[in-house]
């Protein structure tokens, strides 16, 4: 319990700090908050470009052309199979009749159709794969290659692998910034509280010669990190989601031209909390990264 009521104390302390230096602590705060503002808004726009591809490019589907003489008990035989793939979300059986039907409507060519002596067309399944990257889609593909009675198994991954290397380039350049900036908000950390330590001094060295300890002198700089890091996560947060409510009500009078629904996407909560812990890390660390290098100086003279 005096454990307990010690870190409070020290928390009560860090904020009373913080507000007798208001104005510089304000702009720390938003500093660090823009700052990790602009790695947080790439990573959300990358997820929503992630969904606009997929809604651009419908969901991904292998086309599967069965050989010419399969019979009907085999056609279901193998539509069983493929419902009880564990990488197929579902299927679609076309029949070469139906096949040939769709063709003379969608193209118009009812006269050439009509002339045919028979049909040419194959019986096919579209089948719906549950995972949609790129290496999940050829595999299964590869795989179907091998079943009996299948003449041509066709995917077209193409935009899938343009979409991926786009996403992957822009993950790079977010994780690049990210790291950046992280360093840089260690390094703000790192300097106001070696400017603190400064300023402290003679306390410091009081506080050691009447036999305070090193983590009880540490403390209060830890904290004080640690604050100012959450406080500039949840700046952070708040000009994201501003931001976000901005550009949605300029995207929404956008797509309603295009009759789309589309919207940037906010952060989850999950996002949310891991944006909080690991702008409180950073202060957190700036703060030990300071204290431990420049309080060891300071010894009672």
């Amino acid at each position: 319990m005096s454990t307990l009521n010690e870190h409070l104390r020290v928390l009560r302390f860090t904020l009373r700090h913080m507000l007798l230096t208001s104005n510089a602590s304000l702009l720390n705060i938003l500093i660090i908050g823009i700052a990790l503002s602009l790695p947080v808004g790439g990573y959300v726009l990358l997820k929503s470009v992630q969904t606009l591809g997929a809604q651009i490019a419908g969901a991904p589907q292998i086309s599967v052309f069965l050989a010419s003489g399969t019979s009907a008990g085999e056609i279901d035989h193998i539509g069983d199979r493929l419902r009880q793939h564990t990488a197929v979300k579902r299927i679609e059986f076309v029949s070469r009749d139906a096949a040939l039907k769709k063709l003379q409507q969608s193209t118009g060519l009812a006269d050439v159709v009509a002339g045919l002596a028979q049909n040419p067309l194959p019986d096919a399944f579209v089948i719906y794969p549950k995972d949609g990257s790129a290496a999940a889609l050829e595999t299964l593909r590869d795989e179907l290659k091998t079943w009996q009675h299948f003449e041509h198994v066709q995917l077209d991954s193409a935009w899938v692998h343009k979409l991926e290397a786009l996403l992957d380039f822009g993950r790079m350049a977010v994780a690049i910034l990210a790291a950046l900036l992280s360093f840089a908000l260690i390094a703000i950390t790192f300097n106001t509280i070696r400017l603190q330590i400064l300023t402290r001094r003679e306390e410091i060295e009081v506080a050691k010669l009447i036999g305070a300890t090193d983590s009880f002198i540490r403390r209060p700089f830890l904290y004080f990190g640690l604050t100012q890091g959450l406080l500039g996560g949840i700046a952070a947060w708040l000009l994201v989601a501003a931001s976000l409510q901005l550009l949605n009500h300029q995207i929404g009078a956008l797509t309603q031209l295009y009759a789309s629904n589309f919207s940037l996407q906010h952060l989850t909560p999950i996002d949310s909390l891991t944006l909080l812990g690991f702008s409180a890390y950073l202060g957190w660390l700036g703060a030990w990264f300071s204290v431990s290098q420049h309080l060891w100086q300071i010894e009672p003279r």
